[in-house]
This record gives structure tokens, C-alpha cells and sequence, in this order.
């Protein structure tokens, strides 16, 4: 198949640190040039793919000086939209693969090929359900079933789970004496309930997570007073051998979110390591996570705390076969090729 990939415009392809959804494009982009597949990877700044790369930017947004005024960002974003635009209108695919969101659907109809959309972010957000709503007959790939839940009468041509290039990870057997926080410092993914699970177990907490523009007041306000350098460190942004070196040494991760998570990244990369995670039961966490085997499901911040007593039980090498089994790029692009297929019928 001759297939186009739009990426986000806010980091590269793959991504140098944080970058979860980049992280994913580039997985699937890698699997599906594997395949033989013919791939045009569509997005901003000078990434490294196998794919033909068509930059509609030379930076990203990250990248700008101006990343943090939020209505520059909004405005980059559609000066990008306005050029994928014009870009696919004059080279046709077989299927366009949308990485970009709600932005996409309003000029589908003139795009002149198939477009499939994987829905990254939650549904509950009720400007997003107007969008979503008014495109209900687009296609869509939803990367969790809990991620259905707001909108279940969106036209669904397949669900597929993140999956990571199990070949750039590996499996460690025997953990330090800490547990870990990975991800951004925002209050949906708790970092404040992991410091305060760590401190109540009275075990070491190494936190490492990107500190976007949009949430340093947040970090500096809430975080940042219970980070001693102690007991509770923060080592800042991880690039992947760091989050490898972060992720394997850890007795579990503590991704004690605070919103319906679509899907959660970390999770996965964390159990692929060998590593389990304690999780709140909150949006995608059941999919992900096997309770009592790969880590426990928590509804509560004592039960949390509890967790972290009993994680040593666990058989580490589960936990890495658990994600080997579900959550590969290898199956992620087996999955989006049946989609793929569902869409331009064959």
C-alpha cells in the first residue's frame, strides 16, 4: 500500500525525550517500511525515519522560541494544517493515516484519499465531542476500548494499542531499592499522589518527566516543595536510554493517574522492562495491566500504598512477556493494516 502518516507538529519523529504520540508514529512507521509498505511520514522538523519524510515545517513547535504562548502554538498548528492540506490535495495514497487530531476532519472531503484517524486524546471533552460529533462517519481508531466510553456512536474501523519496538528494550531482573514517576508533571498523571504514596510506604521515589510551558506553575507550586533530593528526587527530561536506565532499575512504577488515561505509554514501557506498575483504575489501566500479575490496580491511595508493600512477590519476567504478547509494534502495525484495509475496502 502507498501509505501517508501525518505526525503532530510538536516534536520530532522519533522524539529526543518526552513524546508519546511521536513515539508511536514513528513505531508504526518503522514496522510498516519493514513490510514493504511504501510510507510517506508527513511532520515538523528534522527526523529520522525510513520513510520518505516530508517536513512541513523545518522546527517544531518545541522548538520555537515562542513554544510557550499558547496562541502561537494554536496559530502554528494551523499555518502546518493549511500546508498537510494543500500536500495531500496534489499527491494521492492509497490511505491517509491521521496522527493529528480533530484539526484534519474538516477538510477530508477535498484531501482526495481515505482517511483514517487515530483518536490519541479523551473523548470527554466537550468541545472535542462537538468536532468528533459533527465527523461522527469518519474513521477512527480508538488505542483503548475504555477510550470509547464518552462516544461510542463514532464510526470505529478498528481499536489498536500502542505498541513499542520490543527490540530497543530489554528485560532487568533485578531491581534497586526505588520506585519510579515517568511522564509529564501534570496534575492529571499524579505525580503529587506518587511523592505522597512513596513517603506514607517510606521508599525512595525517582522522578523523571518533562515540564511543559503549560504546566510549570503547577510543578513549581505543588511538585517542586516535595522534592527534597533525598527521599524523593527528580532527575528533570529522559531520552531513551535514560528512561531504559530509570524504568529497569525500579522495584514498579507509580502511575497513580488522576484522569481517564486513553492509553498510557509508560505503562507498557515500564512492564517491557520488566518493571510493573501501580496504577489507579482509571481509563485504559484494566487493558493494560494485569492486577496481582504484572501490578496492581488500585482505587484508592491507601490501597496504592499497600501495593508497594507487596510488588517484591511479582515475577518480573511476566511482566515483560506481557507486553511482548499485547503491546509490540509489530502487532500495532499488523492491527493498522486490517483497519487500513477495512477503510479502501480489500
Amino acid at each position: 500500500m502507498n501509505i501517508a502518516i501525518l505526525a503532530p507538529f510538536e516534536e520530532t519523529v522519533p522524539p529526543k525525550k518526552y513524546g508519546g504520540t511521536e513515539l508511536v508514529v514513528y513505531n508504526v512507521t518503522e514496522e510498516l517500511v519493514k513490510r514493504g509498505h511504501q510510507v510517506t511520514l508527513v511532520a515538523a522538523g528534522n527526523g529520522q525515519v525510513s520513510a520518505r519524510l516530508v517536513k512541513i515545517f523545518e522546527t517544531t513547535v518545541r522548538e520555537t522560541p515562542d513554544a510557550a504562548d499558547l496562541n502561537f502554538r494554536n496559530a502554528y498548528k494551523y499555518i502546518g494544517l493549511g500546508r498537510v492540506a494543500e500536500f495531500f490535495s496534489q499527491n494521492k495514497f492509497d490511505v491517509i493515516h491521521n496522527n493529528l487530531g480533530w484539526r484534519l476532519l474538516a477538510f477530508e472531503k477535498i484531501l482526495g484519499s481515505p482517511v483514517v484517524t487515530t483518536l490519541h486524546g479523551p473523548l470527554d471533552v466537550p468541545y472535542q465531542q462537538k468536532v468528533y460529533g459533527t465527523y461522527r462517519n469518519s474513521n477512527y481508531v480508538s488505542i483503548s476500548l475504555s477510550q470509547r466510553r464518552p462516544m461510542p456512536e463514532l464510526n470505529y474501523v478498528g481499536n489498536v494499542y500502542n505498541g513499542l519496538d520490543m527490540e530497543k528494550f530489554k528485560f532487568f531482573p533485578e531491581p534497586q531499592d526505588y520506585f519510579a514517576f515517568l511522564g509529564r508533571m501534570s496534575p492529571e498523571k499524579g505525580p503529587v499522589q506518587a511523592i505522597q504514596a512513596a513517603k506514607q510506604a517510606g521508599v525512595n521515589l525517582i522522578m523523571a518527566a518533562k515540564v511543559d510551558s503549560v504546566d510549570k506553575a503547577y510543578f513549581e507550586k505543588e511538585v517542586q516543595p516535595l522534592i527534597d533530593g533525598k527521599q524523593i528526587k527528580f532527575i528533570g527530561e529522559v531520552d531513551h536510554a535514560g528512561k531504559l536506565e530509570l524504568l529497569g532499575g525500579a522495584r514498579a512504577l507509580l502511575g497513580l493517574i488522576q484522569w481517564e488515561e486513553p492509553f498510557g505509554l509508560f505503562f507498557t514501557e515500564s512492564m517491557a522492562c520488566g518493571t510493573p506498575v501501580i496504577a489507579m483504575n482509571r481509563g485504559s489501566v484494566p487493558e493494560l495491566i494485569k492486577d496481582g500479575v504484572t501490578g496492581y490496580i488500585c482505587n484508592t491511595q491507601e490501597e496504592a500504598v499497600a501495593a508497594i508493600a507487596k510488588v517484591r512477590s511479582l515475577d518480573r519476567k511476566t511482566s515483560y512477556e506481557h507486553v511482548l504478547k499485547n503491546f509490540s509494534a509489530v502487532k500495532m502495525a499488523e492491527d493498522y493494516i486490517t483497519a487500513y484495509k477495512k477503510v479502501i475496502g480489500t
